[in-house]
């Protein structure tokens, strides 16, 4: 099952009233808007806002990291959804905020779970009808989470990854960052990136409009890279995050879906003894 829907088909369903649709905006470090006034102005009509720092471990010092199994259930429940609700995420342009919704949802058991493809600007860019104002008032469901830990690394996992080599790394953030040419943007952390990892910036996997490129082209890219189809990879950005365009990436080139390392770069560059390399 792909992971994307388009919005000739999404349309479709809103009519029916098939889906759940969910608008995941969240900032990326040097965006400047406010979402949540953006979705007053124009959203996909019956979505509600799905916001990824509510859904997010309150005590972590980590930016927006997995909550609790028991909070995701709280909180996707109160959206209206229960298991056998068909989700769909999407996000007013940068892509990867609706990837990071797609990769909660399947990492807690949500099966029949979509990004629009090309967001909101898609939508639009069709000349689908668009609302404003507050989302309307959801009836709560009752939603347990069912934690697929394979979907998700901490820094023991990666540690122990970085020193044995045991699965593919793919760092998603661009490359004058990855090889530690320009600093990171939040500051306090080293740069370059973890030995052996992969350089995918993200939006290589992406056309000038966000729309994903074809999964031949992602296969391929995937392939070129040298990437081993017989191993889950782990993907890796700023802060989980962009990371998860690659793991919506894999899942459309056919690719095991692999696993995110949810601290990426905002955890593993702030500790003093994890191993990182410079240069090309």
């Amino acid at each position: 099952m792909s992971p994307l829907i388009s919005a000739q088909t999404l349309a479709a369903g809103l009519e029916k009233r098939t889906f759940c649709i969910l608008d995941a905006t969240a900032l990326l470090p040097g965006e400047t808007s406010n979402p949540d006034e953006a979705f007053l102005k124009a959203h996909i009509p019956g979505s509600l806002r799905f916001d990824i720092d509510l859904f997010s471990d309150p005590e972590s010092t980590q930016p927006h990291t997995v909550p609790s199994a028991a909070r995701f259930g709280r909180l996707f429940g109160a959206l209206g959804i229960n298991r056998a609700t068909p989700v769909v995420f999407y996000d007013q342009g940068n892509t990867a905020s609706a990837c990071r919704g797609w990769w909660l949802a399947r990492l807690f058991g949500h099966e029949q779970v979509f990004v629009l493809d090309g967001g909101l600007p898609a939508w639009q860019r069709d000349h689908h009808p668009t609302a404003t104002g507050p989302a309307h008032q959801p009836t709560a469901q009752p939603y347990t989470a069912r934690t697929h830990f394979s979907r998700v690394k901490g820094l023991g996992d990666m540690l122990d990854i970085v020193s044995g080599t045991v699965q593919p790394i793919l760092d998603a953030r661009s490359a004058a960052r990855f090889y530690g040419e320009v600093p990171e943007p939040r500051p306090g952390l080293a740069s370059g990136h973890m030995p052996d990892a992969f350089n995918l910036p993200y939006k290589t996997l992406l056309t000038e409009n966000g729309h994903f490129l074809p999964a031949e082209r992602i296969r391929d890219i995937f392939l070129e890279l040298g990437l081993p189809q017989t191993t889950p990879a782990v993907t890796t950005c700023g802060s989980g995050m962009t990371a998860s365009v690659l793991n919506v990436g894999l899942a459309l080139a056919g690719f095991d879906e692999g696993a995110l390392y949810d601290g990426s770069w905002a955890e593993w560059g702030a500790t003093p003894d994890a191993p990182v390399t410079k240069g090309r």
